[in-house]
């Protein structure tokens, strides 16, 4: 997640270089074969207009839909937040004058479900782009704690040996994380260290981290549909190859009659870039939002959530040694 107020200017520029150096040279391409007679290349430029309004709403489409699935992806993580805090004072007030050793088990076992779910979230899939140039650059500015550190070294400071073992002997760990804690409930449960009430808000509140588990995992699995992604992508290229052509000859009448004249050809280059520029950075923004859980800068800070997590419920155990808040790095922060 980008923490400050905006994206510079040159940060925008250098993040889409390549794309510059390419989209120059096909608008430079036409305008010199034009200027070396190759008249004929001088496309009308109305159906090109045409093909730009349906690239500009699918576009469009594809950024809407890449910012609904990574609101989505927030108000998951929101959720988790407020069901850990609620999870954490309703297990203390029912079992801290009980058990305050076991109080603190489950504590630790939530940690390690937290941890165990963003290293989950923070594996790559194949229509990700963090394996791209563009975005594998970019993310030297900051840290991807999930790529800089092992689960198993995670998870140690929070499980025993035993349970630890258990857990990476599981595909899904978080999901076996959650499971031990329900065994853990219900055997409390089962002592009559809880009520009847007692057990069932806890168990509700395991419930939800399951649900909210479950959502965030649909996000990470199920990618932007590759049938909109593709069209997409086509469209764009066909425009942004055709666009130069469509205004060879209107730059080229420009400057007819005036001290201009034959010179006027030439600014079909940067207006051409200027125009696919703008339409290919669009498309680019709305990759940049596609996968909240891939590791890059516009990322869900699922990470800085976990240990804020983390800090408020050893709060409320009163805990004095609390682990630091994830700070950003270059404005970045996961």
């Amino acid at each position: 997640m980008h923490s400050g107020k905006r994206f510079g200017a040159l940060e925008f520029i250098v993040w889409t270089r390549r794309s510059i150096y390419i989209l120059t040279i096909l608008a430079a391409i036409p305008t010199v074969l034009y200027f070396c007679g190759w008249k004929f290349l001088a496309f009308p430029w109305q159906p090109i207009a045409i093909m730009g309004t349906a690239v500009a709403f699918i576009v469009g489409f594809k950024n809407n839909a890449s910012y609904s699935r990574l609101w989505e992806a927030r108000q998951i993580y929101g959720a988790i937040i407020n069901d850990s805090r609620s999870f954490g004072y309703i297990l203390r007030d029912s079992l801290s004058g009980k058990d305050p050793g076991r109080v603190k088990e489950m504590f630790s076992r939530h940690y390690a479900w937290l941890t165990a779910l963003r290293f989950q979230l923070r594996e790559p899939r194949a229509w990700e782009n963090m394996n791209t140039a563009q975005f594998d650059e970019y993310a030297q500015k900051y840290e991807i704690p999930e790529r800089t550190s092992k689960l198993d070294e995670e998870l140690k400071s929070y499980l025993s040996e035993t349970e630890l073992q258990y857990i990476l002997s599981k595909k899904n760990r978080a999901t076996q994380l959650m499971a031990s804690q329900s065994k853990e409930l219900s055997e409390v449960y089962a002592r009559g260290e809880i009520n009847d009430f007692q057990w069932t808000q806890i168990n509700q509140q395991l419930v939800k981290f399951t649900d909210n588990q479950g959502k965030a995992e649909r996000i990470k699995n199920f990618p932007y549909p590759r049938n909109f992604s593709s069209i997409t992508t086509y469209l764009l290229l066909l425009f942004i190859v055709f666009v130069p052509f469509g205004l060879l000859k209107e730059f080229d009448k420009l400057g007819e009659g005036t001290f201009f004249e034959g010179i006027t050809l030439w600014f079909n280059i940067p207006f051409s870039l200027l125009v696919t520029w703008c339409f290919h950075t669009l498309d680019n923004v709305g990759e940049a939002s596609v996968n909240p859980f891939e590791g890059s800068a516009n990322d869900v800070p699922i990470t800085q959530i976990s240990r804020t997590i983390e800090i408020d419920m050893r709060d409320m155990l009163d805990e004095v040694n609390l682990p630091s808040a994830i700070t950003p790095k270059n404005n970045i922060v996961l």
